[in-house]
């Protein structure tokens, strides 16, 4: 007879917490943010970000908000460590963002550690080592009294190095890793012998820091885990209380929002949960959770879909099209009653006054989306039916953000006209949609082009002619021909994608470009195409028809 797979897990005991507080609590205010995005996300891809993709996100961080960012493990790797310097020597840190370092208990990495960072104005050293039963007892073969006397140790070794380096200031942050694991007594003996080692005060700021390594229980057992520790670490007052949540059983951001109802101060996570396993907590949806609440994040997700493209760029992840706030169909309804309900919200909504559309718990504006309806071309067929006709007819594979756009502009004409719209009918569409958007009602009548070689990358003059038929002529210089395109344009666009496919075979072949256009303070993004047998002309073309479809961009170029 075979076992049950369920008796090899035994239930995670609850919390002795008869008098817990924190169901009842509101939050207020947000926590203290953390990325952790260079570590411990870098550490969960399968190719790790090099130093350029590391110092692209690094900035995008510091961008957003973020006044404390993980910076890597120098004592583990040559590049972390170099980067570190990198940042310190080079004077990249803003004054308010405060780095921080990992190492585990041993004494030439924490040496190590401290060399990466000395000279930076502040700096957090992260110590950490496992607590929990099965490591202690399997890993390690230590008692508790062997922890706690390695952890003072390592501290107060820490403390002696930080002390050759007084023109930094020295924070602590200590880490009982499978704290959700082990037994409450043992994390706080350990935390609170960490505490005293530090010497934790007014001038000796220290953070104790309590992860879901692996989650393995409820949500609401590691809050009363977290009230429990509130109430009786030592020197409180002189302690930032914090959590690092893992998405094991899919709760993280859970986890961090009945954590800070329970006293947590400070989170630590990884943009779009990025992280081991099934992902560390994602910052991004605890923070734009906090909107809901009426709070403001302290962060910028303004421009979420740049954010989106930037980490997809540098940790070569994607991210799933129904990730809460940013995912391409977070905004697009395929119900038509959902359609319904959401096109009545916005006709009902009123400017000033709450958010209340049905469906959209945001307004997308705000993170400098649009609300992208879905199509349908007939009764069976939606935006994958447009998709499939334009595919299978013409050999044109759009992008999943064009296919939202494009559906929306179908669905208009087929409500227009009251009919089912034919294939060709579709394909007129596109053209003037994506591929003579430059022709249409535009005073400014492209001509062509020429390229130069320029000291700082290519050069590029483009050639039109005016309403009044007289030859124009605009240069750019960019590090390609369409950074080079989008500058002689003059317009302020940031070109958030670029894709370049072959349409046909042989000498028939033709290179087909699309461009993801944003122009900023102008909610969504736009998209252009550019067909030719060369891949420049193409490119060009698909700069300036996204460019055209921006209202008043020929009135812009004039001026």
């Amino acid at each position: 007879m075979l076992t049950h797979p369920a008796t090899k897990y035994p239930a995670y005991p609850v919390v002795d917490l008869p008098q817990r507080q924190w169901p009842s609590r509101r939050l207020t205010q947000a926590p203290i943010w953390l990325s952790t995005d260079l570590r411990d996300g870098n550490q969960a891809l399968f190719e790790p970000m090099n130093r350029e993709r590391k110092l692209r996100l690094f900035d995008e961080l510091v961008r957003i908000g973020f006044k404390e960012i993980e910076v890597g493990f120098p004592s583990a790797s040559q590049t972390d460590y170099d980067i570190v310097r990198h940042l310190i020597d080079g004077s990249l840190i803003p004054p308010d963002v405060t780095p921080m370092v990992i190492t585990q208990l041993r004494e030439d990495l924490i040496a190590t550690t401290v060399q990466s960072a000395a000279g930076a104005r502040r700096v957090i050293v992260h110590l950490y080592n496992a607590i929990a039963p099965a490591f202690r007892q399997i890993v390690f073969q230590k008692d508790v009294p062997e922890i706690i006397a390695m952890v003072e140790h390592h501290v107060r070794f820490l403390k002696s190095q930080c002390e050759l380096h007084p023109e930094t200031e020295w924070v602590l942050q200590y880490s009982p890793e499978t704290f959700c694991m082990a037994e409450l007594e043992v994390s706080l003996a350990v935390c609170n012998a960490a505490i005293a080692a530090w010497d934790a005060g007014p001038e000796r700021a220290m953070v104790i820091n309590l992860p879901t390594t692996v989650e393995v229980s409820t949500a609401n057992v590691f809050a009363d885990q977290i009230e429990w520790m509130d109430a009786r670490l030592h020197r409180r007052e002189h302690i930032v209380l914090s959590v690092h949540p893992h998405n094991d059983r899919g709760t993280g951001v859970a986890c961090a929002e009945q954590a800070m109802l329970a006293g947590a101060q400070r989170v630590e996570g990884c943009l779009f949960g990025n992280g081991e396993r099934s992902g560390n907590l994602d910052v991004v949806t605890l923070a734009l959770n906090l909107y809901t609440q009426g709070i403001a994040p302290g962060l910028d997700f303004s421009d979420i879909a740049g954010i989106a493209r930037i980490a997809e760029a540098c940790t070569a992840l994607p991210i799933h099209p129904r990730h809460p706030y940013v995912g391409d169909l977070v905004f697009t309804a395929f119900s038509g009653s959902h359609q319904d309900a959401i096109a009545k919200g916005f006709a009902a909504q009123q400017d000033g006054a709450p958010w209340r559309v049905p469906y959209l718990p945001i307004d997308p504006k705000d993170l400098g989306r649009t609300y992208d309806s879905i199509v349908r071309v007939n009764s069976q067929s939606g935006k994958g039916g447009i998709a499939f006709l334009l595919q299978q007819d013409r050999g044109i594979v759009m992008p999943r953000r064009m296919q939202i756009e494009f559906s929306a502009i179908v669905q208009a004409l087929a409500d227009a006209s009251e009919t089912e719209l034919s294939s060709a009918q579709i394909w007129s569409l596109f053209e003037a949609t994506y591929l003579q958007a430059h022709r249409q009602g535009q005073p400014l009548q492209f001509t062509g082009y020429r390229l130069f070689d320029a000291a700082q990358g290519q050069g590029i003059v483009l050639q039109w002619r005016d309403a009044q038929g007289q030859a124009v002529q605009r240069q750019g210089v960019g590090n390609g021909p369409i950074a080079a395109c989008v500058n002689a344009l003059g317009l302020p666009l940031r070109i958030d994608s670029f894709e370049e496919r072959s349409l046909g075979t042989g000498a028939d072949n033709e290179a087909l470009a699309i461009v993801e256009v944003v122009w900023p303070g102008v909610a969504g993004s736009k998209f252009g195409a550019g067909q030719d047998a060369n891949a420049i002309t193409a490119a060009v073309l698909a700069v300036l028809n996204a460019a055209a479809r921006f209202e008043g961009m020929a009135a812009t170029i004039v001026a």
